[in-house]
């Protein structure tokens, strides 16, 4: 047995292959239209939502349900639902011209899957996403334990930034050259759950579950905690293998994390402020856990689930499958495009897909991906349908304890990641940063059995 393959073998068991269902289905309606909500510090703002609020409806189900969402686009724009982080049939996706065609206004489409994994993901639009995520579209699917873990108290934030206009409304002025050229679309009005100065109240000696997605355009989160006593349970929806410290985690776009926050029994009257220190010349408050009432009842005295994650040391001395150069060129529609090796992704001619470089990948195969960022710009790299790990940094190797879907390269960096794919399919990769995904840093990678010919496009 070749070291490929002992890698390939120490990632056996790690996720499931297949879901197994558990016999219920769980059914939804999600309606994209344009409204106006109270939001930020409680002015009204027009905005694209899902099911009339922002952030969407927090949808939750089972590991192993069926989820059947029946969606309906009455948006004045094409759109789709991509389902970010879940392990589902590729036709599920959501990718415009890639998994389906968009769905036009006033159109409908049914997503039909079973998730494979439980944590916490999110769902968000795949066409223009850096305008309709923005103007509001995006939303949590938690995916529960087969048997819940016994926490106090759960809670879903929602971090997010917005960009208002003289007149106080959402910046119209999409994917301008200075956002392309910088970090993405960058807000000053950072929310939780859609609101500012929001507050947690918790009990003295409580266990709380604080789920946290990053849905902003571009803005990374670095998260200060101020004394809070939390530890990272879950990265993208995977349980860590160890306990992990969560102040100082980076939060980049589609980021989530799971916190295991254990509130001191003499905590009461005390407050703890969640920050954001990503850029340390402007910090922002996200969000304050005020301690008050009567003290918990030791209900939720539970060991913290550990996962098997594969440690991978030997990673950085086995072949690389694909390199990947992230840069940018002037050209294309908003003047800039990102590239991967030089080639942009065109959004508008699906006919071009099938004439993108496509990186192949062996089915339930070890493979090594390298990152290299020519840029001196973030790019948070999402892959579609598998969770990898982290496994080097500028040569080094990086012992993360979990698995992600999403893992920021910071400027001039080299990132090596390790994947074991497990379902078949055409999949998206890209830069989370929705401004650099619009202006070309996309691409596609191809999951088939080993020795068999890359798929062509697939419709359901």
């Amino acid at each position: 047995m070749g070291p490929e393959e002992r890698a390939a073998q120490e990632f056996d068991g790690v996720l499931a292959r297949d879901a197994r269902p558990s016999g219920r289905t769980q059914r939804f309606t999600l309606t994209a239209a344009p409204t106006a909500l109270a939001l930020l510090d409680g002015r009204s703002l027009d905005v694209w939502a899902y099911n009339g609020s922002v952030p969407g409806p927090t949808l939750r189900v089972r590991k192993g349900d069926r989820v059947r969402v029946e969606f309906h686009n009455r948006l004045p724009q094409p759109t789709t639902v991509h389902w970010h982080g879940v392990r589902l049939p590729n036709a599920m996706d959501g990718v415009p011209g890639v998994t389906q065609p968009p769905v036009p206004p006033g159109g409908d489409f049914v997503y039909e899957f079973v998730p494979k994994d439980a944590g916490t993901f999110w769902f968000h639009p795949h066409v223009r996403g850096s305008e309709q995520v923005e103007r509001g579209l995006h939303g949590v699917l938690v995916v529960e334990d087969e048997a819940p873990l016994p926490f106090d108290e759960e809670v879903v934030w929602v971090l997010d930034d917005w960009r208002l206009d003289a007149q106080g409304a959402v910046d119209p002025a999409f994917n301008t050259r200075h956002d392309l050229a910088h970090d993405g679309r960058w807000g000053r009005d950072v929310t939780v759950n859609g609101r500012t100065n929001s507050r947690l109240f918790a009990r003295p000696g409580a266990r709380l579950r604080v789920r946290i997605l990053n849905a902003a355009n571009g803005r990374v989160f670095r998260l200060g905690l101020g004394g809070l006593p939390a530890r990272l349970l879950a990265v993208d929806g995977a349980y860590t293998s160890r306990a992990v410290p969560a102040d100082g985690f980076e939060l980049a776009p589609g980021n989530r994390v799971d916190l295991d926050v254990s509130i001191p029994p003499d905590a009461a009257g005390r407050a703890y402020a969640v920050t954001d220190n990503f850029v340390a010349r402007m910090p922002n408050t996200l969000a304050a856990v005020e301690v008050t009432g009567e003290p918990a009842r030791p209900a939720a005295r539970f060991a913290a689930p550990r996962a098997r994650v594969p440690l991978w040391a030997n990673g950085l001395s086995l072949p690389i499958r694909q390199t990947y150069r992230l840069d940018a060129r002037a050209g294309g529609p908003f003047g800039i495009e990102w590239t991967f090796n030089g080639e942009a992704f065109r959004h508008d001619d699906p006919a071009a897909h099938e004439h993108h470089p496509t990186a192949t990948l062996p089915l339930g195969r070890w493979s090594r991906l390298r990152f290299v960022n020519d840029s001196y710009r973030l790019h948070p790299i999402h892959l579609h349908g598998m969770f990898f790990r982290v496994i080097g940094r500028d040569g080094a190797f990086v012992d993360e304890p979990f698995l992600r879907d999403t893992a920021l390269v910071h400027p001039r960096e080299t990132m090596d990641i390790a994947v074991v794919p497990l379902d078949e399919g055409r999949w998206m990769m890209h830069c989370h940063i929705l401004e650099h995904a619009e202006a070309g840093m996309m691409t596609l990678l191809d999951v088939v059995p080993p020795g068999s010919p890359s798929p062509g496009m697939h419709h359901p």
